[in-house]
């Protein structure tokens, strides 16, 4: 019993993955429709640099996970057949068209119809990647503490927590400015509070889940407090990056980093106490 911090190269992959999804569509919703200056279209351009980093690091993450490097190969074996296949496969190509789409496009080599084309499809393969990410833990009905409605729920709440705030980082450094803009606070603030009640819902649904060995309440006691660090250390996040625009000025970027990092935070500890439910149901389960 514990919280699935052993777990922590898929919550680092995992996390980063969803919140670097978000904070494209972000992106490329600003390139599309933001009328934007063509200076400013570059230096927004330039930013993604930054998505790429972050999905670098979740996908070295998630090698690490595999206790070798070697390894990561094989999980393409069964592409099709395998979720843990399909996740990798979907991450992959979500990775390499952005990534390359972003070196085209930095370079001037895309022009205006192929750039939004790039930036629709990316768009369409982070979220395809998210939902390959849902489908490796919501299909295994044999963990009924992941075989339920929550799951989902739980992998694109952080999707539109941190996507927006990652967003609106990057255009901010990019010097860009919209009443659109205030719009993004509002998303990451109305997922939290859907959220919130997931949360609740899901603590009293583990009460009623149990096998004939195992009681899923029991296998993070602090699941209770653990997500209230998790709600708090969001909200703060929230607090950050609301209360300057709220005094009339934007955010500084030093604070809106802070703000990031406190999501990363919570959502950490919230995919802590995912990976900490896991249970089989042993010789019977019932709910």
């Amino acid at each position: 019993m514990g919280s699935g911090w052993h777990e922590w190269p898929l919550m680092i992959f995992t996390v980063l993955g969803q919140c670097v999804a978000g904070g494209f569509i972000v992106l490329a919703l600003a390139l599309m429709k933001g009328q934007l200056s063509r200076e400013q279209q570059q230096r927004v351009v330039v930013s993604m640099f930054a998505l790429w980093v972050l999905m670098g690091i979740g996908f070295i993450a998630s090698i690490l996970h595999l206790g070798s490097p070697m390894r990561a190969f094989n999980s393409l074996n069964c592409i099709g057949a395998s979720s843990l296949s399909n996740e990798i496969a979907s991450g992959s190509i979500f990775f390499a068209v952005g990534g390359i789409g972003w070196l085209l496009a930095v370079t001037n080599k895309l022009s205006c119809a192929l750039r939004s084309l790039w930036l629709v499809v990316t768009a369409v393969l982070g979220v395809v990647f998210v939902w390959m990410m849902v489908r490796v833990y919501n299909t295994i009905d044999t963990v009924p503490t992941w075989y339920t409605v929550w799951t989902p729920l739980s992998f694109f709440l952080t999707l539109f927590i941190g996507g927006p705030l990652l967003g609106y980082l990057l255009l901010s450094w990019s010097r860009v400015e919209g009443w659109a803009l205030r719009l993004l606070p509002v998303v990451s603030l109305a997922a939290l509070a859907v959220s919130v009640v997931v949360s609740l819902m899901q603590g009293v649904e583990l009460a009623a889940i149990h096998s004939s060995i195992q009681q899923a309440s029991a296998l993070v006691p602090d699941y209770g407090s653990l997500m209230a660090w998790r709600v708090a250390a969001i909200a703060l996040a929230l607090v950050c990056w609301v209360v300057p625009q709220l005094k009339g000025y934007q955010p500084a970027l030093p604070l809106l980093s802070l703000a990031f990092v406190l999501v990363l935070v919570g959502e950490l500890i919230g995919r802590g106490v995912f990976y900490g439910l896991h249970m089989t149901v042993g010789m019977a389960v019932a709910s």
